[in-house]
């Protein structure tokens, strides 16, 4: 048994010393390959810091749009350092080829699984070059409506009017039509009240009109607009359009609803929904 047990030990040393030696020709043949590399890495870690703090500083100066900024900064850093890897790889002696294969399926994998990111990333990037939009704008598209709160490179942050927080994805605001009630200056506000037909319509204009016109906000270039626009069988359909100023819309829609409302009623104008229609039938009897 002890004969087995030396015999045993004597494979165990003579398997070691083979696998030292190979160890010791491999650290030989590459050791110095590598060593360059660990120290090109390291020297190169250090550079592309100072050299990214350099750009970064460089490109805060510039006027362009805070989110292209920090897109340019990322880029450029991804850049350094993919020119480090790559460098780093070829003094190792590693085939550049077959790295390329690599880097190309895992590429091709990662596109699939991110199509979506993607196309939401080009749609940030076409938002920030063309600005359809900026941030504080009133806007509608895709079921959502309200002020853009935030223009991020994957989303855009919409807060409705009952503050509630919709993340839309820019690439569906990119494929969908966008309504934006900031983009001018001025807005146009439409408002359409029934009136019943035994009423004469030159009033009513006239009190509707001067209504629109004591109404807070509401500009006289272009002047306002009231008009009979329709006739039912019982009903007069006037419409009343004022321009304002496009952040005081709400305030002006609201204030020329209740102007209207409270002129047409203390001038005995009646609304037609607003009658009870009595029928009265006699009995021959």
């Amino acid at each position: 048994m002890n004969e087995g047990l030396k015999e045993g030990l004597s494979g165990v040393k003579t398997e070691m010393s083979e696998f030292a030696k190979k160890g010791i020709d491999l650290l030989g043949t590459y050791g110095g390959k590598i060593l360059f590399a660990i120290v090109v890495f390291v020297v190169g870690y250090f550079i592309i810091r100072l050299l990214v703090k350099l750009i970064s500083k460089a490109i805060d100066k510039t006027k362009f749009d805070e989110m292209i900024k920090h897109i340019a900064k990322s880029v450029i850093k991804v850049l350094l350092y993919g020119i480090l890897i790559i460098s780093v790889v070829e003094i190792l002696g590693v085939s550049m080829s077959s790295v390329v294969a690599v880097l190309a399926s895992c590429g091709l994998a990662i596109g699939l699984a991110l199509q979506g990111a993607f196309g939401n990333f080009a749609g940030g990037l076409m938002i920030i070059i063309f600005k359809p939009f900026k941030i504080g704008d009133y806007i509608e598209s895709t079921g959502a409506e309200g002020y853009v709160r935030d223009i991020s490179i994957f989303y855009t942050t919409i807060m409705t009017l009952d503050n509630k927080k919709i993340l839309v994805p820019n690439g569906d605001l990119m494929n969908a039509n966008v309504t934006n009630f900031s983009a001018a200056d001025k807005r146009r506000v439409d408002q359409e009240f029934k009136i019943t037909n035994d009423i004469d319509a030159e009033f009513v204009k006239k009190v509707l009109m001067t209504a629109a016109i004591n109404t807070e906000g509401v500009l006289t270039d272009p002047p306002p607009f009231a008009r009979m626009t329709n006739v039912d069988d019982d009903t007069f359909l006037f419409t009343v359009r004022v321009w304002c100023e496009t952040p005081k819309y709400w305030d002006v829609l609201y204030d020329l609803i209740e102007n209207c409302s409270k002129a047409l009623g203390e001038n005995g104008i009646d609304d037609p929904e607003e009658r009870i229609a009595v029928r009265l039938v006699q009995d021959d009897d």
